[in-house]
């Protein structure tokens, strides 16, 4: 009888992992969005109240439904997400509901509340490919009846992502494929399409966009034009520099006062490392390795292929996400664009990490 109660129990380090990993996010965007509340003309806790209201509050409730919620009922809804998620990458596209911002057609707005259709994506897909990758036997795993719906599935999401566009975004649902497809026990070489044609895909893409490429090149000479195209990453050194051991202090960055662009979204870690030092960075980073290892720790001990694959692709996804993010604004990797989870402002991310972390918590329940 104990045995039983304790299974239906959250994993405890992983709570602990989660509910550290986002104070600090909160910590950090409180003194950030304090500074963009006066540059707007706003009261000075404008920006916070908003993620609270609408990011923390919905995203908290929706997590404790999603720990609640039976995963049977999840695994019969896999096809009418992805679906759903596909009419909204859609709706976009149409006029008065979809909106523009910076060149790319990414949001849509109903009833006065716009929100972000590819972070949607994002959880979707995890649990529509779980449910696809779990439910067939090894004999099924054929070329044609396994693999081939898989890609028609994924190039249906590519040709969306790219009409956007939203090539990160398309970056990490095709890492996070590859991912899951090669942990179910798939023939290798199905993998290996995959790889090649996600390399494939990628040079194109740079090819036909000249602007992508310009990416790579300050990636690799990050002080080429350092009032142009290498702003940002000169910017977000400068920041992560200047915090040396122990940082300035939790609100106290310079390099947020109009320097540093977007420091409430893309570059928000750069504030991070300026207000909290090369100490703070550790500290988040291992709390990054904390939540990675319990999790994979979830995912191993789940009772089924459908929870195991599920706990894999969130906790990828999250972390993978964050690393991304924090090796762009450090100079190790292109710049991407994505915020980084349950920090950057904005709240259909962070609304659709909560529902996330809410389903792992409740996966380690049963692990």
């Amino acid at each position: 009888m104990n045995k039983q109660k304790n299974k239906e129990k959250p994993d405890l380090v992983l709570l602990i992992a989660i509910f550290l990993w986002s104070f600090l996010g909160f910590l950090i965007l409180s003194g950030v969005s304090m500074t963009m509340s006066k540059k707007f003309g706003y009261e000075s806790l404008h920006f916070i109240k908003h993620q609270l209201l609408f990011g923390y509050l919905p995203g908290i409730i929706l997590a404790f439904i999603a720990y609640k919620i039976n995963f049977k009922f999840v695994k019969k809804i896999a096809f009418p997400l992805i679906i759903v998620a596909i009419i909204l990458m859609l709706c976009v596209f149409l006029p008065k509901i979809g909106s523009a911002a910076g060149g790319a057609k990414r949001w849509v707005s109903f009833f006065g509340l716009a929100f972000q259709p590819s972070e949607f994506l994002k959880l979707s897909f995890i649990i529509y490919l779980s449910a696809w990758l779990s439910q067939r036997q090894k004999k099924e795993r054929s070329f044609v009846k396994f693999f081939i719906p898989v890609v028609m599935v994924m190039g249906i999401i590519c040709a969306l992502l790219v009409a956007q566009p939203d090539i990160s975004t398309l970056g990490v649902i095709s890492v996070i494929a590859a991912i899951l497809y090669f942990s179910s026990n798939t023939p290798l070489y199905h993998s290996g399409i995959l790889v090649l044609a996600g390399a494939g895909g990628l040079a194109l893409l740079i090819k036909i966009a000249p602007y992508r490429f310009d990416r790579f090149l300050v990636f690799w000479k990050p002080n080429i034009e350092p009032l142009g195209m290498g702003y940002q990453i000169r910017q977000s050194l400068i920041a992560i520099g200047s915090g040396g051991i122990l940082g300035h202090g939790l609100g106290l960055s310079i390099q947020k006062f109009g320097f540093l662009p977007q420091p409430m979204t893309d570059t928000i870690f750069s504030v991070f490392a300026e207000e909290t030092g090369f100490v703070g960075c550790i500290i988040f980073i291992l709390l990054l390795l904390i939540f990675a290892w319990q999790g994979f720790r979830v995912a191993k001990k789940a009772d089924n292929d459908f929870l195991k694959l599920m706990a894999i692709g969130i906790v990828f996804w999250l972390v993978a996400q964050s690393f991304v993010n924090i090796g762009a604004i450090i100079g190790i990797l292109p710049l991407t664009g994505i915020p980084l989870p349950l920090v950057s402002y904005g709240s259909s991310h962070l609304i659709m990490e909560f529902i996330a972390i809410g389903l792992l918590l409740n996966i380690s329940k049963k692990a």
